[in-house]
């Protein structure tokens, strides 16, 4: 029998508050219950589950999230709604939201350009001056 697996992310007592941010980011999302110690929840049909654990854990970069977007229009919608409210942008289309967890928000043809020889070298030159992702750009590298 497979065993469903989900991530369980520990909050200083703002999992709720995080679970509702990252529903209206991502579509097909909800939460499912709230126990006021944990929230569990759907982001496009993912199971998550949030811990108020307290503040002795915080988010770092050794675990992110990646978001593959078909075009421009969804790497923006990404980008901007995660960094919104005290979010920040890094690099190579690395961002942190408002809660300090940490995404990459990347273009689904970056894996096809980047496999690609003679273009992939430009293609990662390109992409490490970028913070968000520019689809033009990389293609023409």
């Amino acid at each position: 029998m497979k065993k469903q697996m989900y991530p369980c992310l520990w909050f200083d007592g703002q999992a709720r508050a995080a679970a509702e941010f990252y529903c209206t980011v991502f579509p097909d999302s909800k939460i499912i219950n709230d126990s006021g110690i944990v929230v569990n929840f759907e982001l496009n049909g993912q199971p998550f589950m949030g811990l108020n654990g307290g503040d002795q854990f915080h988010f770092n970069e050794a675990v992110s999230f990646v978001i593959t977007c078909k075009d421009q229009e969804e790497i923006d919608h990404y980008w901007y709604k995660l960094i919104a409210d005290g979010g920040a942008e890094g690099r190579c289309g690395w961002c942190k939201d408002k809660f300090g967890f940490s995404w990459q928000v990347v273009p689904t043809v970056l894996s096809e350009l980047m496999s690609n020889p003679e273009k992939g070298p430009r293609v990662a030159k390109a992409f490490m001056q970028m913070q968000k992702f520019d689809i033009e750009a990389l293609v023409n590298a």
